[in-house]
């Protein structure tokens, strides 16, 4: 499982355009994610230990969410090209072991800053069709914050 596709049969699909470049933004979206990722909301697998979530970098780097003990892996990187594209695998703590879905996050220069795309698929495969348009949703809130941070990346002075 690398990458989310089209013949994907359920597909959370979300954009949002950012006012950073695609370097900044994807920055942003890995090295600051425990900052845009907010604790204590539903979005964690134990959101009263969650401390934050952090991308280790590079293919094969885990998607950790950490705590004060320990950490859970949501998943592994799968496809790392700064200011283009992200790929990482995605489990919840109740999902078997060897169950996961994929992400895709696209980094696109448009005028103003950067549309910022998530795909996020391979729900059957993972035995999970019914969480795909929930995830949906879940992803427009987590671009909003995303977005939040961005915004003020592309506004800090170099």
């Amino acid at each position: 499982m690398t990458e989310t596709t089209a013949d994907d049969e359920a597909v959370a699909v979300t954009s949002t355009t950012v006012t950073a470049d695609p370097q900044t933004a994807f920055e942003v979206f890995t090295g600051g994610v425990g900052r845009w990722w907010r604790r204590g909301t539903r979005y964690w697998n134990d959101s009263a230990r969650g401390l934050r979530v952090e991308f280790e970098p590079g293919i094969g780097g885990r998607f950790l969410e950490v705590y004060a003990d320990g950490a859970f892996e949501i998943g592994r990187v799968t496809a790392w090209e700064p200011g283009e594209r992200l790929g990482f695998t995605w489990r919840e703590a109740t999902w078997d072991a060897d169950s996961a879905t994929t992400v895709d996050v696209r980094f696109e220069a448009v005028d103003g800053g950067t549309r910022v795309t998530v795909r996020h698929g391979g729900w059957d495969a993972a035995g999970q069709r019914d969480s795909a348009g929930n995830y949906s949703h879940g992803w427009v809130e987590l671009l909003g914050w995303y977005g939040e941070a961005a915004a003020g990346a592309a506004a800090a002075p170099a």
